[in-house]
């Protein structure tokens, strides 16, 4: 995948952040660790292994 624009980039964080929300936050839910808000911490999560990403993947290919 070419990431080329800004709004790309958003994109990719954006679901990045959804997936973290989902299975981290549901994860975190049903593991009962409840102490910080479980789907902050999906987003969280998420943000950052979509930057991550975004970031690393240009200097493999």
């Amino acid at each position: 995948m070419v990431i080329g624009s800004e709004f790309e980039v958003g994109l990719v964080l954006i679901a990045f952040s959804l997936l973290g929300v989902i299975l981290v936050g549901g994860l975190l839910i049903a593991l009962h660790l409840e102490r910080w808000h479980p789907r902050l911490v999906g987003a969280i999560f998420g943000v950052v292994l979509g930057a991550a990403l975004v970031e690393f993947l240009p200097l493999v290919t």
